[in-house]
């Protein structure tokens, strides 16, 4: 692995980083052992250490190519540990390729692949593997708990919080080491490893509340699914309309004009929303309407919420099995004549007037808040993170569990908990999954 990362390391880096032009400033990022040869060729020699200064940008044939800042961060005191720059411009299109053309042209140069700079950082020793997958996430965000969330593993307080845990592991198998080895000794307690799974029964209980934090958090990354279901023409496509605050859906009085699932995010209390409207559900002819109303159950059984919509003017009863949230009877068209106010339900609307849908909207959004809890403590963020922890747990539990096992044999399954944990931070071999978890980011991150 060292090997290839050296040969991969042999090139210097550049991507522009600041985002979509025109603009009125551009970034752009370099990176690798040839950063200093460029900086010297493109102005004429090299500004002080990670002080902005103003120059003249040439190419080798003395063409202007912008006036503007440049910076230089020397490594390994720099993000990605190597020599990196940034060169300030004017953001305008044509400046840019021009630029980015001039740096093509030197040798060993090219552009960055996506998540690349922070790949470096990483294989570098500058950060693990769970501050990557945080700036990942922090770019990503688009709800202030999806910011804060990313933002908390961005900071490290997951890798000291598993870097603990695998000290705890280490201590705990050379303690049964110690016990195996040296049993005739007079200085080693004689039943050290009762200690030892005290220890461990305590460290699984931990790790069960970071899972279930970790099921809570995934509210905040994922989101809260909500599912609006009922009879056609109970005002489906209407209610969406009115959460979504715009024209999302076709209204009509045909019944079965929704088809296929439509979906719209919202952000309520900063936790992102996904509220989706589905076919009305009936006994169908066409093979089209069939397959809409299968997703529609398909939506409504994994669905943290299921708005069971009714028309409190004609009411038609609606059947659902096998829901896993919870369901809200949500009685609909309470602005028309004839509507049934007697009829037990959670919520009364009017989905054509907006009558309620404030009193709905907060109702989405306190149990939103309730089910995802605070962010304080670290959480996993990331189901990567939640399938290597239970295989830990699982490894420690068996090695709690395993009297009839040597304790050889139970070492190793700490062992392994140990090297499980480590996967996370990526302190680990964790080669096969690097190209999946960089090539998320962006270019020029």
């Amino acid at each position: 692995m060292m090997n290839d990362m050296q040969s991969v390391f042999r090139d210097t880096i550049f991507a522009l980083s600041s985002g979509r032009l025109p603009s009125g400033v551009a970034v752009i990022r370099l990176s690798g052992p040839d950063v200093r040869f460029v900086i010297e060729t493109i102005m004429s020699g090299m500004p002080e250490p990670r002080k902005a200064t103003y120059r003249s940008f040439h190419s080798r044939d003395s063409e202007l190519l912008d006036r503007g800042l440049v910076i230089y961060f020397p490594g390994p005191g720099s993000f990605t540990g190597e020599d990196c720059a940034e060169f300030h411009l004017h953001g305008g299109a044509a400046v840019i390729d021009r630029f980015l053309s001039e740096l093509s042209s030197f040798k060993n140069c090219r552009i960055a692949e996506p998540g690349e700079f922070t790949r470096r950082a990483f294989s570098n020793g500058k950060m693990d593997l769970t501050v990557a997958e945080g700036l990942a996430d922090l770019i990503a965000a688009e709800t202030e708990s999806q910011r804060r969330l990313a933002l908390q593993a961005a900071s490290g307080v997951q890798h000291g919080l598993y870097m603990g845990w695998r000290k705890e592991l280490l201590q705990a198998r050379a303690l049964i080491e110690a016990e195996l080895d040296f049993a005739d000794e007079s200085d080693v307690p004689g039943s050290v490893s009762q200690q030892v799974w005290r220890n461990m029964d305590d460290l699984t209980v931990r790790i069960d509340k970071h899972l279930a934090d970790g099921k809570r958090a995934s509210i905040f990354r994922d989101g809260l699914h909500v599912a609006i279901v009922g009879a056609p023409n109970a005002g489906k496509s209407s209610l969406l309309n009115q959460l979504a605050g715009r024209e999302v859906a076709i209204i009509s009085e045909e019944a079965g004009t929704t088809r296929d699932l439509i979906e719209v995010k919202l952000d309520l209390g900063g936790i992102p929303v996904f509220v989706t409207d589905t076919a009305g559900i009936r006994e169908a002819s066409s093979v089209v309407e069939k397959i809409g109303i299968a997703r529609a159950h398909e939506r409504a059984a994994s669905a943290d919420v299921v708005l069971l919509l009714e028309d409190m003017c004609d009411p038609e009863q609606v059947a659902l099995s096998d829901i896993e949230g919870e369901i809200w009877r949500i009685g609909n068209k309470m602005d028309l004549p004839g509507a049934d106010m007697q009829t037990a339900l959670d919520y009364r609307i009017s989905a054509r007037s907006g009558e309620g849908i404030d009193e709905l909207i907060d109702a989405i959004r306190q149990f939103a808040e309730a089910k995802a809890g605070t962010i304080s403590d670290a959480l996993p963020t990331r189901r990567r993170h939640m399938n290597l922890l239970e295989a830990a747990k699982l490894n420690i539990v068996e090695a709690i569990e395993g009297e009839s096992l040597s304790l050889e044999l139970r070492a190793e399954h700490l062992r392994r908990a140990s090297q499980t944990l480590g996967r996370i931070t990526g302190d680990v071999d964790v080669e096969d999954i690097l190209d999946v978890i960089f090539s998320q980011f962006c270019i020029g991150k």
